[in-house]
């Protein structure tokens, strides 16, 4: 047994949330969720008054986090991120649990797109997926555990009329998953898509699409805590039944 699993015997391992944003948001809700099962959950994202206000919530819930304030483009962000999850302290063991939430998404003419535009969507979407995947698999693979999730889109099934850029940089983490997963899941890693088709009843649909909250009607759209549940069953699977790719809607949603 190595060192760290030695230390991490007796500790509740951490759990890593990448792409934190607005507290009513997947990423906080996810956040939520792991440290209601007990883990110290390390909250990361750009902006430090969103991440700490997740840490506030969650500790005033009686839970534990931290937040880091990081870019998941830049690969000594990324790094020094898993640096700090898989330390064993006094907040727990080392990180088993990684889901990566970053992402992006609007409407674009692909006429008038700048290349530096399409590069941004796909440097957050896929890329940075690559660099928390390589990190979590170099972390985790010596450990024979660990479950890696990603939050995917309906664009990484099928590329809709000025989404070029979102469903090019979705599609390709969805393949970067699955390839890891077929790498990885013989030495004991779990890495899984999470397909979110449909809107998510958060911040981000309230604030910028009110009116498809009229048009979707009740239970329209995905409610966060019950995607973030999806997320929390995934990590629990026995190996002998692992699930690669789950896809979520509302029960309303056309496919």
């Amino acid at each position: 047994m190595s060192t760290i699993a030695q230390e991490n015997s007796n500790r509740q391992p951490k759990a890593l949330v990448i792409g934190v944003g607005p507290e009513n948001g997947l990423g906080a809700g996810l956040a939520r969720r792991f440290a209601a099962e007990g883990r110290h959950v390390v909250v990361a994202g750009r902006t430090k008054e969103k991440i700490d206000r997740v840490c506030e919530t969650i500790t005033v819930a009686g839970g534990s986090a931290s937040a880091v304030v990081m870019d998941v483009t830049q690969e000594a962000d990324v790094i020094r991120l898993f640096d700090v999850a898989m330390t064993v302290d006094e907040n727990g063991g080392a990180a088993d649990l990684v889901a990566y939430n970053a992402g992006n998404n609007q409407p674009l003419d692909f006429r008038t797109m700048e290349a530096e535009v399409f590069e941004s969507f796909w440097r957050l979407n896929c890329f940075g997926g690559f660099l928390v995947g390589r990190e979590a698999a170099r972390r985790f693979a010596p450990l024979e555990r660990g479950s890696i999730l990603f939050s995917g889109a309906t664009g990484a099934l099928r590329g809709m009329p000025k989404y070029a850029h979102f469903s090019s940089s979705k599609a390709g983490l969805r393949m970067l998953a699955q390839s890891m997963a077929r790498e990885f899941g013989p030495l004991g890693l779990h890495v899984a898509h999470v397909v979110i088709d449909g809107g998510i009843d958060g911040e981000r649909v309230h604030t910028r699409f009110a009116d498809l909250i009229k048009h979707k009607g009740e239970d329209g759209l995905l409610d966060i805590e019950a995607i973030a549940d999806a997320f929390w069953t995934l990590h629990r699977q026995h190996r002998s039944a692992w699930t690669h790719e789950l896809d979520l809607r509302p029960f309303k949603e056309t496919f």
